[in-house]
C-alpha cells in the first residue's frame, strides 16, 4: 500500500478570550457589577462576588439563554423585575467585549485567504453568544462554538470533536491556538490536535482552569502567519 502523502496544516481552531479578543479583567468584572448594581439597586460587591460564584452555571449551559441568564442575575440581585433591563444590558456590553484588534482582523483575512478553515471554541456565557453574529470576527469565522450552547466545558473531549467535525477536517490537520484557560491546550493535545499557546491578550487578563504548558508558545495572533507551525507536514 503506498503511504498517504503528508499535507500541510489546513485550519485553525482559536480560543476567544485571551486569544482573539482582550481577557476580561478584574476592574471589567466589577465595571459590569457596578452597571448590574445600578439597575437592581443591590450593593456593587454583592453583584460582583454573585458573578464570580456563577462563573460555571453562566458557561456551562446551566443558564444557556440571554433570557435566562439575565433572570438568574435579577433574582439573585433581589430585583426580579429588572430582568429585561438586565438582558440589555449584559447583551451591549457583550458586544463591545468582542471588538477586536485590527491586527487580528488581518490575520484572520490572510488565513483565509490562504484556503485555511477557522474555528473559534470559548468557555463563554449566553450574553456572548447571542451578541457573536454583530461581531466583525463572526463574518471570518466558520464555525463558532460555545460552552453555554454545547453545555460542556473546556476541556470536555466533546467539544473539540465538534469543532474537528464542523470543520469537516481531520484532527491531525489542525492547529489549536489559546491562552491556556480551561486546560484548554492539553484538551487539544488528548484530541490528536497540535496546540500552541499565545501570551494572554490584554493586561491582568483573568483565566479559569489554568494549567502549566511545556509546549510551543507565540507571543499572539499576530505571529502565527509567520510561524512554522502553520508549515508543519501533517498525515
Amino acid at each position: 500500500m503506498t503511504p498517504q502523502a503528508p499535507s500541510r496544516r489546513r485550519g485553525i481552531i482559536f480560543d476567544l478570550f485571551g486569544t482573539l479578543v482582550a481577557a476580561p479583567t478584574i476592574d471589567d468584572r466589577r465595571a459590569a457589577a457596578g452597571e448590574i448594581a445600578a439597575v437592581t439597586n443591590a450593593p456593587p460587591g454583592t453583584v460582583e462576588q454573585l458573578l464570580v460564584e456563577s462563573w460555571t452555571q453562566r458557561h456551562d449551559g446551566t443558564l444557556a439563554t440571554l433570557d435566562a441568564l439575565a433572570g438568574h442575575l435579577a433574582v439573585r440581585s433581589g430585583s426580579p423585575a429588572s430582568a429585561s433591563t438586565l438582558a440589555r444590558l449584559i447583551e451591549g456590553r457583550a458586544s463591545a467585549r468582542l471588538k477586536a484588534d485590527d491586527g487580528v482582523i488581518t490575520v484572520l483575512q490572510e488565513l483565509r485567504a490562504r484556503g485555511m478553515r477557522i474555528a473559534v471554541l470559548s468557555d463563554a456565557s449566553a450574553d456572548i453568544a447571542e451578541a457573536w453574529p454583530g461581531s466583525p470576527l463572526a463574518r471570518l469565522v466558520d464555525l463558532a462554538t460555545f460552552s453555554c450552547v454545547a453545555r460542556s466545558l473546556k476541556p470536555d473531549p466533546g467539544l473539540y470533536e465538534r469543532s474537528v467535525q464542523g470543520l469537516a477536517l481531520d484532527s491531525g490537520q489542525l492547529l489549536y491556538c489559546g491562552d491556556g484557560g480551561g486546560d484548554e491546550l492539553r484538551g487539544a493535545t488528548r484530541a490528536g490536535i497540535r496546540a500552541v499557546r499565545v501570551h494572554r491578550r490584554g493586561p491582568g487578563g483573568l483565566a479559569y482552569g489554568e494549567r502549566l504548558w511545556d509546549g510551543p508558545c507565540i507571543h499572539n495572533v499576530e505571529e502565527l502567519l509567520g510561524s512554522p507551525l502553520l508549515h508543519e507536514e501533517t498525515t
